[in-house]
């Protein structure tokens, strides 16, 4: 482990602004952008994506695609896995260091000793970033919701997606689907057109509904696109026409979805047909059904290691979906997960996909699951499970036990635990 640079230590000072690390509203980020000469408005054409999974996945491939066509492009996404600097990437390139301690001071100084979260006054420093680097794009990543997200300051988008939306986050979002996508369609905004992928029916009519309100026009899958596997290749239509293409590189016939939905928003912004390809092709987005190669990886010889931050019910639909269409192979988990996430939600799929699970806890984190606990649940949902110690000892037991194929999967936050371990 590296020894703590001066944006570590600003950062955690940032964290002390505010007694919650999640309070939904826009009134502090709008008071900051202001003191700051208000960046939000001098950002590069914005590309502003929600939903409740695939929101990273899709937005890495319309990166990809942009870039593809010539296009430099700023990106912000949440959380980071390994650093903090991998939420902030100006015109392609991940921000310096240097740069990055420069706009936390500025937002620092702006803000005073006010209370503000986190969240809030890291995403006004990427905004500062963003209006000062020049670049043909901006993507930015919702953090939670979308209607009080911090990034929902930025008034006139480009273009909005919402990737699908699912139960997770309830005690934030609301309780049933119709309040959580009403939340997500929050960032809908008059007259700007709104990519939405595949949906259940409630939330879908609580997305048109919104859109029809501010006159924006509406892309949505199964009624302006489609996107399906056909013959081991992906057809995307649409009234512009058909695209025959590659299987996205990113893993999982959920990666399917997410690729029509970056193939709509990638049409609708002018992109021609070598630049979708690349968008699907050459999209990269790491701890989204990750092979290891690294250090962890030869624990594991000559068996896979793989990594996966998924950790709501749908995820773990997903999950057991893409290790199902995977070559046949003895497969075990380690699993470890955060004690707000539904965890029998997650569990119950993959309880046909493997054959044992091995629970830790998550280094570091407060509010990490017990292992006990998590190992709890996997039996409840017919699993077999133990407690490891950690995940080097996980992966050390399910290899001796003859596994083939380990998949780490349950947090984001484990599974940036594992890749700064230099997995």
């Amino acid at each position: 482990m590296s020894a703590p640079q001066g944006s570590d230590i600003l950062l955690e000072r940032m964290t002390r602004l505010h007694p919650k690390i999640i309070d939904l509203t826009l009134a502090r980020v709008e008071r900051l952008c202001a003191a700051l000469g208000h960046p939000e408005r001098r950002l590069p054409p914005v590309i502003h994506v929600a939903g409740t999974n695939g929101k990273g996945s899709t937005q890495a491939m319309i990166r990809a695609g942009l870039e593809a066509a010539g296009g430099t492009v700023h990106a912000y996404t949440s959380p980071h896995l390994a650093r903090f600097h991998e939420r902030i990437r100006l015109a392609g390139e991940l921000i310096s260091e240097d740069h990055l301690m420069a706009v936390l001071d500025r937002c620092m100084a702006a803000n005073g000793e006010d209370p503000i979260t986190f969240f809030e006054i890291t995403t006004a420093a990427a905004f500062v970033a963003f209006a000062d680097t020049p670049a043909d794009w901006t993507l930015l990543e919702v953090g939670l919701g979308g209607r009080l997200d911090a990034t929902n300051v930025v008034d006139r988008p480009r273009l909005t997606v919402i990737t699908p939306v699912d139960l997770d986050h309830q005690q934030y979002l609301g309780d049933t689907l119709a309040k959580i996508a009403g939340e997500k369609a929050g960032i809908i905004k008059r007259g700007v057109p709104v990519v939405v992928a595949r949906q259940h029916p409630e939330a879908l009519e609580v997305i048109e509904d919104r859109a029809a309100r501010l006159g924006a026009p509406v892309l949505a899958h199964g009624q302006q696109w489609h996107a399906d596997v056909e013959g081991g290749r992906l057809i995307y239509r649409d009234e512009r026409g058909l695209l025959d293409l590659p299987l996205p590189n990113l893993p999982g016939p959920h990666q399917i979805v997410n690729a029509g939905a970056a193939l709509a928003a990638m049409r609708e912004l002018g992109l021609d047909d070598e630049a979708c390809e690349a968008g699907v092709t050459r999209a990269e987005w790491p701890a989204r059904m990750q092979r290891l190669r690294g250090m962890l990886a030869e624990m594991a010889a000559p068996g896979e290691l793989w990594l996966d931050g998924g950790h709501n019910p749908a995820a773990g639909e997903a999950i057991a979906a893409t290790l199902r269409a995977m070559p046949a192979a003895r497969t075990h988990l380690v699993c470890g997960m955060l004690n707000t996430k539904d965890v029998a939600g997650f569990m119950r799929p993959l309880a046909g996909v493997a054959e044992r699970l091995w629970a830790v806890s998550i280094p570091g984190e407060a509010n990490t699951l017990p292992a006990e606990e998590t190992a709890r649940h996997a039996q409840d949902a017919g699993l077999q499970a133990d407690v490891a110690d950690g995940v080097r000892e996980a992966i050390a037991a399910a290899t001796g036990m003859g596994a083939h194929r380990i998949l780490i999967c349950g947090s984001l936050y484990l599974a940036g635990h594992v890749l700064r371990q230099g997995a």
